[in-house]
Order: C-alpha cells, then structure tokens, then sequence
C-alpha cells in the first residue's frame, strides 16, 4: 500500500491508498507539534506505525512538505513551519521506520494528485496551481512530481506579476526579497489586501469568501477588485503556457473554489498566450484538501506501473 502524510503547519494527515485500485484504506489527522523538530519526526513515525498496525500491513512512505528542499543538501528550507528547516526529514525518517522515504512540498503533491487520479487524470503534463494563503505550484510530469535540478520547478508565486499596468509597477515588496511576486497579488490573502487598498484606506477588514460574496450582492467595489483578480489570474497562468505548454491545469487553495474561475480566466488567456490560440483546460481539483495527502501517498507509485 502507499501511504501519504501531508505535514502541515497546524494539522498532520495521514491515508493508506491500496496500490491495485487507489482505494481509501486509512486516514488519520492530529494536531502538528510545533515545539521542535524531534516531536514532529515522533508524531509522523507514531501515524505510520500505528496505520500499519491497523491495518496489517507495511507500506512506502511519501510526505508533502510546506516547504522545499535544497538541491545541495538535501536539507529542508523555508518551511513555514519553522522547526523543519535545516533537517532531512527523508533521512530521519527512513532511519526511525528502516526504509526509504520520499518528500515532495505540497503544489507538486497537489498536481501529482489530480494527474493520477483527479481532475486531471489521463495527462502527461500537469501544472498545479495553488491560489490559498500564499500562491504556489508544482508539476507532474508522467504521473510523477518533477522537482527540477534546483527543487523550484512551479514556484510561480515567486515569479514577478507579468505585463504590469501602470497602476501595479513596480509592485509590492516580497517578504522573499524580490518586488512584484505573484503571491502578492494571486492569493487569498492577496486578494483582501488589493480590496483594501483600494476601498478601506489599506485596512484590511475582510477575507476573499466575503469579497466574492459581496460581489454576489451587487457591490461594484467587490466586482471591480474581482475584475482585477481574474485579469491577474489570467496573465500568470499565460505565462505558465508559454513556458510549459502544460496538458492540464489544475487550480488548488481557498480561491479555487470560486466558480466564476473557471469561465472567465480561459476567456482573457488568448490575449496574452503568445499565437493568441489556448487548448489548455483549466480544471476545480477533484480531491479538494485530500489533494496534498492523496500526492505524498503518490511519490511511490512509478514503481506500480502508474507511469
């Protein structure tokens, strides 16, 4: 069987999919512990062998991670939470259960989710992108999560908001250091805050569910910033295409469960797509937060024959 744990700032999850038929044979999910890195490792370990207890049975182990691992030391960088950074969580784990353990950060285990059995089953070329409290992405390629030499492939958030107006240049400053970043202006939290800027004097007094919601009510305020949104949207995705021409994009996080996505973004992607001509679907994952935990459970299934 494969099991996947999806390592989150607050919550931990754990699901045993059976590797004949992906069926749901176990899930469990408990609070992270936060204090060190040392506890994290124990509850994880704790999951799994209490999950093959359970279950009879021993399986592969994958984990999403909210961070990224770096191509020099294999050693986990800018996680959010906080404790994992510095530390191989591949190695001490595959010490405490004496086997081999894959890592993977949580877009790529979102876009290998839905390629294999999601929303977006059936493609080769997979961009997952996730529009939640921050913006990320990742890619499966093959059925498989494709990290790249460097361990950024689909760090997108971090690329720069493309073909700028006016009114955006030169873009807000990134916590990352850089100017512009798409994170800023792509999620959830994004959304708020250009909503704020523009109609509360920079207070920021709402989420994105209640924007959209007002926008529902008639608010020209809330449709204006919805506007800005998709066009943004819109223009990143373009450039996705234009770099990866992706079979499949599939769009993950709190504001893809906003509707009006999934109509009007492909609508504006030809004016900036270069040849003006997209076949590119961009599709609601199907496995919605099960995505993250379903990919980890993913990272082994190259040797089943999946690919």
């Amino acid at each position: 069987m494969y099991i996947g744990i999806d390592l989150g700032g607050t919550k931990t999850e754990i699901i045993a999919l059976d590797r004949k038929n992906s069926e749901e044979l176990y899930r469990k999910r408990v609070s992270t512990p936060r204090e060190s890195y040392e506890k994290v490792m124990e509850a994880i370990a704790g999951l799994v062998v209490e999950a093959e207890g359970y279950l009879k049975k021993t399986g592969t182990v994958g984990v999403g991670i909210p961070g990224a691992i770096s191509p020099l030391t294999g050693k986990v960088k800018n996680a959010n939470l906080q404790v994992l950074n510095g530390h191989s969580i591949q190695d001490t784990l595959g010490k405490i259960l004496n086997r081999e353990v894959r890592c993977a950060n949580d877009a790529n285990c979102l876009a290998l989710s839905e390629a294999i059995d999601g929303a977006a089953a059936g493609f080769s070329v997979v961009f997952g992108a996730i529009l939640g409290t921050g913006c990320g992405g990742g890619l499966a390629f093959r059925n498989q999560a494709w990290s790249g030499k460097n361990f950024v492939c689909g760090e997108w958030g971090h690329n720069p908001l493309p073909w700028m107006t006016k009114e955006e240049y030169p873009g807000h400053k990134c916590w990352c250091g850089q100017t512009g970043c798409q994170e800023l202006y792509l999620s959830g939290t994004g959304f708020a805050l250009d909503y704020a800027q523009h109609y509360t004097k920079g207070k920021v007094v709402t989420t994105g569910a209640e924007i959209v919601k007002r926008m529902h009510n008639g608010e020209a305020a809330a449709k204006d910033c919805f506007d800005r949104y998709i066009n943004r949207l819109a223009r990143a995705l373009a450039t996705v295409i234009n770099l990866l021409d992706p079979d499949a994009i599939v769009l993950g996080g709190g504001m893809s469960n906003i509707d009006e996505l999934y109509d009007l973004v492909p609508r504006q992607l030809p004016d900036y797509v270069f040849g003006k001509e997209v076949m590119t679907p961009i599709l609601r994952n199907q496995h919605g937060d099960s995505s993250g935990v379903r990919g980890a459970a993913w990272l082994f299934a190259d040797d089943k024959g999946w690919i």
